[in-house]
């Protein structure tokens, strides 16, 4: 069965980045200073198609079709153009390491990985074009929707007594999402508009037509061409409008419209599971980043990393005066490199990788990330206690992780209407 990774990079794969060979075809989309061709829409079209007769799952007209893989087009051509505004760049040493991290993730060697991406159809360029665009999309995303996130002491603290109150376990969702999208400046006549029509569709669904069908042809949600899945999310991770429609629901069930900002929203919970409470072993790091550029090379960044270890060991130096100094990563600098106590799975690979073979106290080799070049050393592990500062650690995550799925959806919609777009090519030609 193929990876869900792998299945992710394969609707990545159309972009102008991930052409092996680039056509002279027609444009078919004017979107600001960039362009889409028909070529990118018919390949994006192809391997949603593709991809569904390996899942075994229905699909829409072509037109329908075409119109999500235009939408999806658009917003990755807008972040790409903005990632060339803000200088955002993946080297291919760090493409590298994403790679081979990817590859270590699926418990392949890289020639297995290579095999496999083979036998999905696709050319290891091609593959390793579309990880680049992934990075280079996803630092856009982080960097412009970070600033719009503010969290306060007492969600906080209302969300930890919520957790309090719910006990050791709570109920997790797989949700089916439909947005009925009404323009941004909408009158009663569009929102009256909308409103029947996503009334229309939960009466579709209630006869028994196919959910994942209906979302690929009729959704403005983000996740319309993965059928409407979000993925599995409990109740205080997911957007408060949904938490409140469907806590208590059953597998199956049905939740709509509900109206927001955005349109009228249509819920289905594709299934449910209860959550399993395990001690798990945290660790306290700290570590000096050192990001290569035009003016500091590859080596001369983990030469400067291989200096301060040595300077380290002999008592030379200080590693918080060094990090201070140093460290590229301002959160951590400020603190003397230090990280705090956290899972080390959400580290990068590289960098969790690297932590599992310290002991305390211990200096690992310079290791790279996507980030950059990392020494790191170990201060202490612990396994976790629930203390109340882990659960306010674990509130402040789910606030934080709610928030930036609505706020990359917001900042998503205002790119996108702010943008000049002309759609110049039906693809009848």
């Amino acid at each position: 069965m193929k990876s869900a990774f792998l299945s992710l990079v394969l609707l990545i794969m159309t972009s102008p980045l991930a052409a092996q060979e680039v056509k002279l075809d027609s444009v078919a989309v004017i979107v600001d200073q960039g362009v889409i061709l028909e070529s990118e829409i018919q390949d994006l079209i192809t391997t949603v198609k593709r991809n569904a007769v390996v899942n075994n799952q229905s699909l829409p007209s072509d037109r329908a079709l075409r119109t999500q893989a235009i939408e999806r087009l658009i917003l990755t051509n807008l972040q790409m153009q903005m990632a060339d505004r803000m200088g955002i760049q993946i080297s291919d040493p760090q493409l590298d390491q994403t790679i081979r991290n990817i590859a270590q993730n699926e418990g392949m060697t890289l020639e297995q990985l290579r095999k496999q991406i083979a036998l999905e159809g696709l050319t290891y360029d091609d593959y390793r074009e579309s990880i680049r665009q992934e990075l280079i999309t996803g630092e856009v995303t982080r960097a412009n929707v970070r600033r719009r996130i503010y969290i306060t002491p007492q969600e906080i603290s209302t969300l930890v007594d919520l957790m309090d109150q719910q006990g050791a376990e709570q109920a997790e969702y797989q949700l089916g999402h439909i947005l009925i999208g009404f323009p941004p400046q909408a009158t009663d006549d569009d929102i009256e508009a909308a409103k029947e029509r996503a009334e229309r569709v939960i009466e579709l669904l209630e006869s028994g037509s196919d959910f994942a069908k209906i979302a690929i042809a009729s959704s403005s949600g983000a996740e319309a061409l993965e059928g409407g899945d979000m993925g599995w999310m409990n109740i205080n991770s997911m957007p408060t409008l949904f938490a409140e429609a469907v806590q208590s629901k059953r597998k199956d069930a049905l939740i709509g419209p509900i109206r927001s900002g955005a349109g009228f929203h249509i819920l289905k919970v594709l299934d449910t599971r209860g959550i399993e409470i395990v001690e798990v072993e945290e660790v306290n790091a700290r570590h000096i980043l050192i990001e290569p550029s035009i003016i500091l090379s590859e080596d001369r960044a983990r030469e400067m990393l291989e200096e301060f270890k040595q300077q380290l060991i002999a008592g030379e130096a200080d590693f918080a005066e060094l990090a201070k100094e140093h460290s590229a990563d301002p959160g951590s600098a400020l603190r003397g490199g230090e990280l705090g106590f956290a899972d080390p799975n959400i580290y990068v690979p590289a960098f969790r990788d690297a932590l599992a073979d310290l002991g305390p106290d211990e200096y690992s080799e310079p290791v790279r990330s996507v980030h950059g070049w990392h020494l790191i050393q170990l201060i202490e592990r612990r396994i976790d206690d629930a203390t109340e500062r882990r659960k306010e650690d674990r509130a402040y995550q789910l606030i934080f992780n709610r928030k930036f799925a609505e706020e990359t959806d917001s900042w998503l919609r205002e790119m996108r209407d702010a943008a000049y777009i002309e759609v110049v090519g039906d693809g009848n030609a």
